[in-house]
């Protein structure tokens, strides 16, 4: 069974983690999963993100898991998060986009919400 997890709540989100829990515990197990970051979501692919040394990151817990992360584009634009060539296309002076992640367009969730046989919303 193929599963879609969309992760639309802030880093700082109790429910953020559990999406992470739930996508390891897939992986774990083996099982077909997506991921789309989308809304709030988003923020977890600030590379600028400062936590202290007694804090888990969740951007890096989502790279440990060595998938793919696609994120909406302008979801994350609208909230100050861009790669290198959104940056240079919007002159944004600067980029911020966590390792690993990618910007991708919604026509991306769409693939992915109909080829999911079910979805979770986090």
């Amino acid at each position: 069974m193929s599963t879609l997890l969309l992760i639309t709540s802030a880093p700082t989100s109790i429910y953020a983690w559990h999406a992470l829990g739930l996508a390891q515990a897939l992986k774990t197990k083996d099982e077909n999963f997506r991921v789309f970051f989308y809304q709030d979501g988003v923020m977890v692919a600030n590379s600028l993100q400062w936590l202290p040394d007694d804090q888990r990151s969740l951007t890096h817990e989502w790279q440990k898991l060595n998938i793919r992360l696609p994120v909406c584009v302008s979801a994350a634009l609208a909230r100050g998060i861009t790669d290198e060539q959104n940056a240079q296309r919007h002159q944004i002076s600067q980029y911020n986009l966590a390792q690993g992640f990618e910007l991708v367009g919604l026509g991306e969730l769409a693939d992915a919400v109909q080829s999911a046989q079910r979805l979770i919303q986090f």
